[in-house]
């Protein structure tokens, strides 16, 4: 039986445990503030992208305990706890680093400020959607650098989990894809979309010029076609011939891009067809890319490592207690010092420090300090209510302002420190 969910069971059970252990001791109505930061940034790494926060809003939105989750949870969690729930509204305040921002460690990318039980429901969903939306995000970054000027189309769906395939969709459109495969992506987010055919399409006809036919014959000559299933020349000169020199783009998938692009390139323009584009795919990465910058190529298309990060599939975000109400009503301080996993007590502000027009340093202060450079948080929620929403289209553009910002060592790919240091005052 098919069942109408919110987003209130995308969490872990030990956020239940929690609760309803300090529902017991009179501890859960405590105020309290979490966040959400990186202690390092995935190896190597000069910079992440925040992503996701929009998807978290949303998320927010829809985080109820209705019928369903009500009469799962019933003999799950006692009877003080399944009440709670049943009335559960998020009332309390949110900050958050907007999307397309980059981010150090320490970064507080997301405040959370309400009573604990209220803030430790979301900790799990939290993360679940910023880890993955950030990690694709911040390749998704590297990968535009390194394409330059050419367009690139996310096209990995079909190397993931399908929610995950439309998140990865729009994290990669927010930090400079051209467009998207991905159908849902195209509805839900209004990401453009693009697809060609696949070897199969041409497998499935008599012959080669079959398919070119029946594919042109039904996108028109402006469509890609598709010409490494066989022999690459003989493919290029059979679509020049049944397309005209107006062909659209021919897509290689195989063999070295490289060389192959230059033999297309020279074959496509001895044949008349100096405007159709060159389209490479097959398991490119931000390397990939930077390795074909001097290919005769118009565009790429990106699956496998962009959907997983390209070898960063999380963020490394973690979601911690720094400040709850002490026995006076004030908020104190509080820090772990795990081994390996200290955390910094203190609710946070956060700013970008700059050296006229560059980045120099991220700020964490303890107290607002706008001499301290640009202010980086902005309340996404307000006693509940959500304020913080912006266009995808309008993050898109904050990517390339900060992309712009951070020093010229940040855009390398080979492996280094984080960009800027993390100053905490």
């Amino acid at each position: 039986m098919e069942m109408t969910m919110g987003t209130a069971l995308l969490t872990d059970k030990y956020e239940l445990t929690m609760l309803e252990a300090a529902l017991a001791s009179g501890a859960a109505h405590r105020r309290a503030v979490f966040e959400v930061f990186a202690r390092r940034l995935p190896k190597g790494r000069r910079y992440g992208v925040v992503a996701g926060t929009g998807r978290v809003l949303d998320m927010l939105e829809n985080f109820r305990f209705g019928p369903d989750e009500l009469g799962f949870l019933r003999n799950v969690v006692d009877r003080p706890t399944y009440d709670f729930l049943a009335k559960f509204r998020f009332s309390g305040d949110i900050y958050g680093y907007r999307e397309g921002e980059s981010y150090f460690p320490g970064s507080p990318i997301l405040v959370v400020e309400g009573t604990f039980a209220e803030a430790v429901l979301l900790e799990t969903v939290v993360l679940s959607i910023l880890n993955h939306d950030c990690a694709i995000a911040s390749a998704a970054a590297r990968m535009v650098q390194a394409a330059g000027d050419r367009p690139i189309i996310e096209m990995g769906s079909r190397r993931t989990h399908e929610q995950a395939a439309v998140a990865a969709a729009r994290a990669a459109y927010l930090c400079g894809f051209g467009s998207t495969s991905n159908l849902m992506a195209g509805l839900r987010y209004r990401v453009p979309i693009a697809g060609t055919s696949a070897h199969a399409f041409t497998l499935l006809h008599d012959s080669e010029a079959a398919a070119f036919r029946a594919q042109l014959t039904a996108l028109g000559p402006g469509t890609t076609l598709l010409v490494d299933t066989y022999d690459v020349p003989e493919a290029v000169r059979l679509a020049v011939d049944l397309a005209g020199p107006e062909l659209g783009a021919v897509r290689i998938d195989s063999g070295d891009l490289a060389v192959a692009a230059v033999e297309v390139r020279r074959l496509l323009d001895e044949l008349g067809a100096t405007a159709t584009r060159i389209v490479v795919t097959g398991d490119l990465d931000e390397y990939a890319i930077a390795a074909l910058a001097a290919a005769p190529v118009d565009g790429y298309g990106v699956g496998t490592a962009l959907v997983t990060g390209s070898g960063a599939p999380t963020a490394n975000l973690v979601y911690k207690l720094v400040a709850r109400e002490d026995a006076t009503g004030a908020l104190a301080p509080v820090a772990k010092r795990s081994v390996g996993k200290p955390s910094r007590g203190g609710r946070k502000w956060a700013y970008r420090a700059l050296d006229d027009t560059t980045a120099d340093a991220e700020i964490i202060a303890l107290a607002p300090d706008e001499t301290a450079g640009r202010p980086l948080l902005a309340q996404l929620v307000r006693d509940g209510e959500i304020i913080g929403r912006e266009p995808l289209d309008t993050a898109r553009a904050r990517v390339h302002a900060t992309r712009t910002e951070l020093p010229a060592n940040a855009h390398s790919l080979s492996p280094g420190d984080p960009a800027i240091p993390t100053i905490f005052k």
